[in-house]
C-alpha cells in the first residue's frame, strides 16, 4: 500500500489517502499469520486485538533440527499478553486496522494502482493512479511491502546512482510458499508453532507448520531467491533434497517432502492432509515475498517515509513481521499528520530498534550454519531451558557450548550498536 497524508482545512482531522496495487489479497499479504506475546506490545496499539481476528492461542514453539529438537514455551521477553502468542486471520486483521484508520479520518481506496510518483517536497508529491486520477499531498508514506514496486522508483531518484540495487527484490528478499491443509486430529499440534531448520539449504531457509482454526494448518517454507544448488556443500545432509535435484525444488515439492518425512510412515499424505482449496490466494496456496535485508532510513527531508517490509523492517528470520510493519506505519502516519515527519527515523529506531538488532544479529550468527550446526545449537539451547523457559542461570550452567553460543550472539549484537544495522542512512539521500 502507498499512502499520502495532508492536513485538512483548519480544525479538521488529518486526511489519509491510500492506494493499493491490488486488493487486500495482493502480493504482499497472506491469509493467516502468527503473533508472539511481546510483539503485541511492540505494535503500540491502544486497544486489544479483537477475538474475531484470532485463529488459535499458542503455548509455545518447537524448533526441529535434522535430528534434535527443542520446545520453547516463553519468548523470554516482558509482555502484557497472557499467552505465548496466537495465529490470526490476516484479512480480518487488515479489516480491523482499516476500520481504525477510517475512524481516525482516513479514506480507503482499493482496486486502483499507482502508476507513477512525481517527487516534489516543495509543492507536494503527486501520485498518478492507473485510472488516470492524480492525488497531491505534502507527505508521502511508502508502504508497498518487500517487492517495493513503487518505493524503489521513488528512492532511486533520491539516491546516488546504483545505490538502490541493494534493495532489488531478488537480492533483498526471501520467497515464501504455503499451503492450507487439513490435518488428522491425532497429529495436529493445536497450540504449538513448528519450525524445521537445517533440512533445506539456504540462509534462514526453513519449513514451518502454523495451527489455525479447527484442524487446519498453514504448511509452508521460506527460502532465498535464486539459490544455486551447485554452491551447496554436503547436499546429501539436507533431508528434503534428493540426489536428482538439479535446481532448488518448488515450494509445493518441499511441502510434500516435509509431510512425507514427518507423517508418511503413518498416513497417505495426499488423502490424510488434503489442501483446503477455499483458502489462500489460489486453491489453498500462496506465494509471497518477505524482506530479508537490513532496514533503511527514510528521506524525511524530502517529506517521505518508508515503512514495514518496504524499509526492510520485517524479517525472513521469523517469517514476516506484522508487528514492526504496524508500528512503523503508525509512527509515520502520526508524524505526518502533525507535520513532524523529520523525526521519523529516530522515532522508529527508538520503538523497534532493539527488535531489529536482535533479528539481524541472530540471522548473522546462523549465516554459515549447516545441518549438524543446527543439531548442536538446539541441543545446547535445550540445556539452557527449564521446562521450555529460558533463565539466565540455566545459560550459566549449560557448559562451554552454551556460553559460547550466547557469547557469539552477544558479540554479534554488539557489532550492531548505535543503529549500525541500517544499510542506507538518511544522509545518503540527495534531497
Amino acid at each position: 500500500m502507498l499512502a499520502t497524508v495532508r492536513p485538512r482545512e483548519p480544525a479538521g482531522r488529518p486526511s489519509v489517502i491510500a492506494a493499493t496495487a491490488r486488493d487486500r489479497k495482493g502480493p504482499d499479504s497472506t491469509d493467516a499469520a502468527g503473533m508472539l506475546d511481546y510483539w503485541v506490545d511492540l505494535m503500540g496499539l491502544n486497544e486489544k486485538i479483537p477475538e474475531w481476528v484470532k485463529r488459535r492461542e499458542l503455548k509455545g514453539t518447537v524448533f526441529h533440527g535434522p535430528s534434535e529438537s527443542v520446545t520453547i514455551r516463553s519468548s523470554g521477553m516482558d509482555s502484557t499478553y497472557p499467552n505465548f502468542g496466537f495465529t490470526f486471520d490476516r484479512a480480518r486483521f487488515d479489516d480491523w486496522l482499516r476500520e481504525r484508520a477510517e475512524d481516525a479520518g482516513a479514506v480507503y481506496r482499493v482496486g486502483n494502482g499507482v502508476r507513477s510518483v512525481d517527487v516534489d517536497p516543495r509543492d507536494g508529491h503527486t501520485l498518478a493512479l492507473r485510472d488516470g486520477a492524480e492525488v497531491t499531498a505534502e507527505y508521502l508514506i511508502l508502504a508497498d511491502g518487500p517487492q517495493r514496486t513503487v518505493t524503489s522508483r521513488v528512492l532511486d531518484s533520491l539516491l546516488p546512482a546504483g545505490e538502490i540495487d541493494r534493495l532489488a527484490s531478488t537480492r533483498a528478499n526471501h520467497i515464501a510458499y504455503q499451503e492450507h491443509r487439513e490435518f488428522p486430529e491425532d497429529v495436529f499440534e493445536e497450540d504449538l508453532l513448528s519450525f524445521w531448520w537445517g533440512i533445506i539449504p539456504g540462509h534462514t531457509a526453513y519449513p514451518w507448520v502454523f495451527p489455525n482454526d479447527g484442524t487446519i494448518a498453514r504448511v509452508g517454507l521460506t527460502m532465498p531467491i535464486g539459490l544455486d544448488l551447485s554452491t551447496v556443500d554436503d547436499r546429501e545432509e539436507y533431508a528434503l533434497l534428493r540426489e536428482n535435484d538439479d535446481t532448488v525444488p518448488a515450494g509445493n515439492v518441499y511441502v510434500r517432502r516435509l509431510l512425507e518425512r514427518e507423517y508418511g510412515d503413518r498416513f497417505d499424505v495426499e488423502t490424510a492432509f488434503p489442501i483446503v482449496e477455499d483458502r489462500g490466494k489460489q486453491g489453498g496456496t500462496e506465494t509471497y515475498p518477505i524482506s530479508s535485508t537490513q532496514p533503511i532510513d527514510s528521506p524525511t527531508a524530502a517529506k517521505i517515509a518508508v515503512v514495514g517490509g518496504a524499509m526492510g523492517a520485517t524479517s525472513a528470520f521469523h517469517e514476516g513481521g506484522d508487528h514492526v510493519a504496524v508500528r512503523t506505519g503508525t509512527i509515520a502516519g502520526r508524524l505526518a499528520a502533525l507535520g513532524a515527519l523529520r523525526a521519523y527515523n529516530s522515532e522508529w529506531k527508538h520503538a523497534i530498534g532493539e527488535e531489529i538488532r536482535r533479528n539481524v544479529s541472530l540471522a548473522d550468527v546462523v549465516r554459515e550454519y549447516e545441518p549438524d550446526d543446527w543439531d548442536r545449537a538446539f541441543g545446547v539451547v535445550d540445556q539452557m531451558l527449564n521446562d521450555g523457559e529460558y533463565h539466565t542461570r540455566n545459560a550459566l550452567t549449560s557448559g562451554l557450548r552454551g556460553l559460547g553460543l550466547l557469547g557469539t550472539y552477544e558479540w554479534t549484537k554488539f557489532g550492531y550498536r548505535d543503529h549500525r544495522y541500517v544499510q542506507i542512512r538518511e544522509e545518503q539521500y540527495e534531497r
